[in-house]
């Protein structure tokens, strides 16, 4: 039975927070969700952009209602929570509805601050935070004509900003003499002051409001030096205090936000919090960035992984005025203790700031040249030493080394991790993933898969950059379908659904049925039409070894100096003296000049000749062992640890398990190299969270992970299922198989095939439906009675003339 979470706050931190969760734990809990406005989710950090006319109300949606109802969410929208009874865990609405929780989730965001003066109550005052304060706005904006906003800050620049457009006579009034003194120094202010008042805006600096005026609404400001500015509309931009009332008084700890530890639990370990809200480690938080990484973290926890941390992260600001390019990051004012690296080019309108303390960047400003702003950030939040790029930084990262080499891509030299689109939290790798994986060759279809670029656009540069780099002279092109190679126009889901369709069943007849191009196809449709073919036709075809790479072909792995390295099978990494005796006797034989332990705990014989592979494969034979797998597009390896038996921790035989699982699935070829391993505990020795499939044991039964990846972009994996027993962990792994032989395309490694087709889709296959798992299963299980047979044995007899070295003519 489900769990029951309660969300109450709709907004992009507890949404997010939901985002997160199901991509971990779809199906752990029944989700009601509680908005006191009445929409779905959309992006509060793009309202001024609907201000300003640039974007509607529908285009900065994140998830209309359509979203809710496919993910199994109830949404009361217009419903605010008055009550929460902690100790029968129910929450109250103010239209007297109940909600019970297991879990409950408070993201109740903040409150604008109203400035306490005399009139701060008259019609035509109000605040900017809701599409309610926007509507009110734009219906000024059609009736009156003078606005002043309080506050020039960044979101009252902003405001300033899409009143302006609306065409309305805006002044901007701010108590100090610096504007978004919170992001900016005086030289970088200076420089927007100037150029935002060429846009039309007048700016009423180091003015302190006194009242506001009038009868039946607002009329006039009066300010502390007596003076007095005309007004129909007053938005009040000062702040913003965290929503703590509805926690506070159900006896949650506050202070100035609800208070919540590293894993945004509150002191009821039932309740978390996210968002502008909490309070952690004494700091509160305005920006979206901190919101994501926060709400990564909690999902985390409420899926029961437990194995996450908020830290709190240095942040950047982008502003989101059309045609003022600034960047704003860390401790942009430094102190006695840092130093400044200043560039100024007022003709250009152009402000760089680079603030340093210890030999690390700690803070910058960029003004009119923001094109570095990633990368600074990326070395702050790395602590980099910069002491070797120190003399050129201040001048970008197109300077560092090759400035000769003419213009380069910017986003090249940033990590994977390095985040691009800070309003919606996606970075480097999670684009250029995107852009390989499904074959997107626009800004709008990058859009659509990450959300980058999809609000403020302050990061459409960047994102162009990294299609330009991915695609290089495909950038432009118009989407299309993507064929196999240049033997066909066909994709590689429509060359497998013709092989069933049309019953093809060896490679000639395919290449006319399907009106290849080329006669005997490539290097690269060859080895995909063979596994295609061999995968839906188990017992029927033919596997064709000069269809498969090297490695296959002669069931070893061919090493830089042209010998081959051969690795024996040992199930589950148990071996014993009998077998380590026979690999060290036939190590000494082939003068085997490098004995390895791999890393997923086999034993790797380095160096071998060609010539010699048939005879060590006979010898391994009667030794008693099977492999040729070992480098295939196959099942490889079945990693362990020693479990329930020897372990002090383990929970389960998890050796023996390993066992069973590799007798069970070697000789099973799949669309690239399959590993699976088996953890005793939590604690997880035998890494089984990076595997394809991993089996974590627990008390009460096993816990089952796939699609993980250990290799150049580690990717952990996702969590399936739950299941008691053994033989339940060992069906739903040859059903994983099976799905994942029948679907993934050639060479597509399990990590990038969830990505492509989705969690949900793993899940409703192999998990929800136990008919279809149960048959999954069939299907490998049918397809192993014709794999499982031992290349060695067989090429050890039939083919060893094949490894006679051609003689040499002198």
């Amino acid at each position: 039975m489900r769990e029951k979470l309660v969300l109450i706050g709709n907004g992009m931190a507890g949404v997010r927070t939901l985002e997160e969760l199901l991509k971990l734990a779809p199906d752990k809990y029944d989700i009601t969700v509680f908005g006191e406005e009445p929409y779905g989710n959309y992006n509060r950090i793009m309202l001024s952009p609907v201000l300003a006319g640039e974007k509607t109300i529908d285009e900065i949606m994140i998830n209309d209602l359509q979203w809710y109802e496919d993910n199994n969410i109830k949404l009361l929208s217009g419903k605010k929570v008055t009550r929460i009874d902690r100790l029968n865990r129910v929450v109250t609405a103010d239209d007297g509805s109940t909600e019970n929780y297991d879990r409950l989730l408070l993201a109740t965001g903040s409150r604008p601050f109203m400035l306490p003066i005399p009139g701060s109550d008259l019609k035509g005052v109000i605040s900017f935070r809701d599409i309610a304060d926007v509507d009110t706005m734009l219906e000024t904006a059609k009736i009156h004509k003078k606005a002043v906003v309080i506050g020039g800050g960044l979101l009252g620049l902003e405001a300033a900003n899409g009143l302006m457009i609306q065409g309305m006579d805006v002044s901007v009034v701010h108590i100090s003499d610096v504007l978004m003194n919170q992001q900016l120094d005086k030289p970088a202010s200076d420089l927007m002051l100037e150029e935002l008042r060429g846009k039309g805006l007048t700016f009423l600096m180091e003015h302190q409001t006194e009242a506001i005026i009038g009868r039946d609404r607002v009329e006039k400001l009066r300010f502390k030096d007596g003076s007095e500015i005309d007004a129909d509309l007053v938005v009040m931009a000062v702040g913003i205090r965290p929503n703590i009332e509805l926690a506070s008084s159900a006896g949650i700890h506050c202070d100035r936000g609800i208070v919540v530890d590293d894993t945004m639990q509150t002191f009821d370990p039932r309740i978390y919090a996210v968002g502008e809200c909490v309070q952690h480690r004494s700091q509160t938080f305005g920006l979206v960035a901190p919101l994501f990484e926060q709400a990564k973290v909690c999902s985390n926890h409420l899926a029961q992984m437990g194995i996450a941390r908020y830290i709190s992260s240095v942040t950047s600001t982008k502003l989101k005025v059309t045609g003022i390019d600034l960047f704003s990051a860390g401790d942009f004012l430094g102190d006695d203790d840092t130093e400044d690296l200043v560039f100024k080019d007022a003709a250009r309108k152009v402000y760089k700031k680079l603030v340093i303390k210890d030999n690390q960047l700690v803070g910058a400003v960029l003004y009119g040249d923001t094109v570095d702003g990633a990368w600074y950030f990326q070395l702050m939040r790395d602590g980099t030493d910069i002491s070797d790029i120190r003399e050129n930084m201040l001048f970008g990262q197109h300077h560092l080394g090759d400035s000769g080499h003419g213009p380069s891509n910017s986003v090249d030299g940033l990590p994977d991790d390095a985040e691009i689109c800070g309003c919606n939290g996606v970075c480097k790798g999670d684009i250029v993933q995107a852009i390989s994986k499904h074959g997107l060759f626009t800004l709008d279809e990058v859009k659509a898969h990450t959300k980058a670029s999809a609000s403020c656009g302050s990061c459409t540069g960047l994102v162009e950059q990294l299609l330009a780099s991915t695609l290089g002279s495909d950038f432009n092109d118009t989407p299309s379908k993507k064929p196999m190679c240049g033997c066909t126009d066909l994709s590689h889901a429509e060359v497998k659904a013709a092989i069933i369709e049309k019953s093809l069943k060896n490679i000639p007849d395919l290449m006319s049925a399907l009106e290849w191009k080329t006669e005997d196809g490539c290097h690269s449709c060859r080895p995909a039409l063979n596994y295609y073919m061999l995968s839906s036709w188990p017992n029927e075809y033919q596997d064709d070894p000069q269809s498969r790479f090297i490695n296959e072909r002669v069931h070893a792995n061919i090493q830089k100096d042209g010998t081959y390295s051969v690795v024996p099978r040992i199930w589950g990494g148990v071996t014993n003296p009998r077998e380590l005796r026979a690999i060290a006797d036939i190590s000494e034989k082939y003068n085997v000049p490098t004995v390895k332990i791999t890393g997923g705990q086999r034993i790797d014989l380095l160096g071998i000749k060609k010539e010699d592979l048939p005879k060590m494969w006979a010898d391994l034979s009667d030794a008693g062992f099977v492999s040729g797998h070992a480098y295939g597009k196959s099942l490889r390896t079945v990693k362990t640890c020693v479990g329930s038996e020897w372990c002090r921790f383990g929970t389960q035989d998890s050796t023996g398990l390993g066992i069973k699982a590799e007798k069970m699935t070697w000789g099973s070829w799949t669309p690239h190299k399959f590993k699976i391993a088996v953890s005793g505990c939590p604690r997880n020795c035998a890494e089984a969270t990076i595997k394809d499939f991993g089996i974590v044991c627990v008390d009460s039964g096993y816990e089952l992970h796939v699609g993980g990846n250990g290799g150049i972009k580690v990717r952990a994996t996702d969590f399936l299922t739950k299941v008691a027993t053994e033989e339940e962990a060992l069906e739903y792994c040859a059903a994983f198989m099976q799905l994942y032989r029948e679907e993934a395309h050639y060479l597509e490694r399990t990590a990038p095939w969830i990505e492509r087709v989705g969690l949900k889709h793993v899940t409703s296959a192999v998990v929800d439906d136990e008919v279809n798992r149960k048959r999954l299963a069939e299907r490998f299980h049918e397809s192993q009675k014709n794999a499982q047979v031992d290349p060695w044995a067989e090429h050890a007899a039939k083919y060893k003339d094949n490894y006679i070295p051609i003689k040499q003519v002198v």
